[in-house]
């Protein structure tokens, strides 16, 4: 017999374990890129975050089954944040899951929030997709910050519309659907949550109206608490303004008190017409307010329902959801497909290689409506976002207009019960 030494013992021992499919420490491994998805999941905007979760989670799923980033060789891997729909918990998660290996993060809904995290992203160099959120100051700030020389490079870049962009496009939107239908509305009463949202958004369509020279009269411009418990007060003054339409821009939970409210006070109008905000397209509102919401109108993104890609993602998120219907928050499947784009570009996950394949962005086929690819502007805007004006008819939401995007007509002004 010949003695086996140690070392040729373990040498052998080794080998026949490669060979008979050796335990998961001893294999390659294959590589991930890690992403942070930051979304409210819980708290009052607890269905967006977590239908904006499901869309992040879908696009990850699908470029992982198709390869991956295959410049690099390595599979995406999405680290969950949730704000818990508060502002100082977003800017910690937001440092905790960069703390974890976030290459890029991803996220927001409320602007409120996202504010809170877009000092994280620029201090600690990792680039950030904003995949909802609207105000202009979100980007605007960090590039004039830039532009003085304050700071040295923007790392902050937006898929979704500007509060600028959702003024402009409701306002087209409405002008459009008048004049098909033949209606000469005229008097306007705006109402908002008075935050880092609302504000700015109604600010921007009651300066697109007068910038339109539409005929439309804004009568009164009213806000509201974000965490407003009751709103009859400002639905009497509504009633008395008699205005023909209302053009309400709430939060989900806000949307319940105002269009109950509505109803509880028989508010006589030609329509409920929003230049954009969420609450009146989503599942919840649309099970609890069913008729209450019957006809209402809102200028929002939404996803191109007429694309094969789009209706076959709109499969799987129906699979994942409960037989729901995509919305404004599949936003976040597009920002998923902006990241991994960026990262076959860059091959890197440097965040200044990363910054300049951003810069360079020109990703046809999002899924969501567009006038275009998705390409960033030198202030981080996407300059091919926009609206469709969607509208609830037998409790769906289906697009109105533009007319070449559309599902149904629209009804307006809306049927007297």
């Amino acid at each position: 017999m010949h003695r086996v030494t140690r070392r040729v013992f373990l040498r052998t021992t080794v080998a026949g374990a490669v060979l008979a499919g050796a335990p998961l420490p001893l294999r390659a491994q294959a590589k991930s890129i890690k992403v942070g998805a930051i979304h409210p999941v819980t708290g009052p905007l607890a269905e967006v975050g977590q239908l904006q979760r499901t869309s992040a989670q879908i696009a990850v799923d699908t470029i992982n089954a198709a390869g991956g980033i295959k410049s690099m060789g390595a599979k995406l891997e999405l680290l969950m944040g949730d704000t818990e729909s508060k502002a100082d918990v977003a800017r910690t998660v937001a440092e905790r899951l960069i703390n974890d290996g976030a290459a890029m993060i991803m996220g927001g809904f409320h602007s409120g929030h996202i504010m809170a995290m877009v000092p994280v992203a620029q201090q600690r160099r990792v680039p950030f997709i904003i995949d909802i959120g609207a105000a202009d100051a979100i980007t605007q700030s960090v590039a004039q910050s830039v532009k003085e020389g304050k700071q040295k490079t923007q790392y902050v870049y937006r898929i979704f519309p500007s509060t600028t962009t959702f003024g402009l496009r409701a306002v087209q939107h409405m002008t459009g659907i008048f004049k098909e239908v033949k209606a000469t509305p005229r008097r306007v009463v705006v109402t908002y949550t008075n935050d880092a949202f609302g504000k700015p958004q109604s600010e921007s369509f009651v300066a697109a109206m007068k910038a339109a020279n539409a005929g439309l009269d804004v009568v009164e411009v009213i806000p509201y608490p974000e965490d407003a418990k009751d709103l009859s007060t400002e639905v009497s003054r509504i009633k008395a303004l008699k205005p023909d339409i209302l053009s309400p821009i709430t939060r989900p939970a806000t949307a319940l008190l105002l269009f109950q409210e509505l109803a509880r006070q028989r508010v006589d109008l030609m329509g409920v017409i929003s230049p954009g905000a969420p609450g009146m397209t989503q599942p919840r509102q649309l099970e609890i307010l069913k008729e209450n919401l019957e006809y209402v109108m809102a200028s929002v993104p939404w996803p191109n329902v007429k694309s094969a890609r789009t209706q076959k993602v709109g499969e799987e998120y129906a699979r994942r959801t409960g037989g729901k219907g995509m919305d404004e928050t599949s936003f976040s499947y597009d920002g998923i497909q902006v990241i991994a784009d960026a990262f076959e570009r860059a091959r890197s996950t440097d965040s200044d290689a990363l910054v300049d394949a951003l810069r360079k962005t020109n990703l046809g086929e999002p899924i969501m409506l567009s006038a275009g690819p998705i390409r960033f502007s030198e202030s981080g805007e996407n300059v091919n976002a926009t609206t469709a004006m969607v509208q609830i008819l037998k409790n769906k939401p289906l697009v109105v207009w533009p007319k070449e995007s559309a599902q149904a007509a629209p009804v307006f002004p809306r049927p007297k019960v």
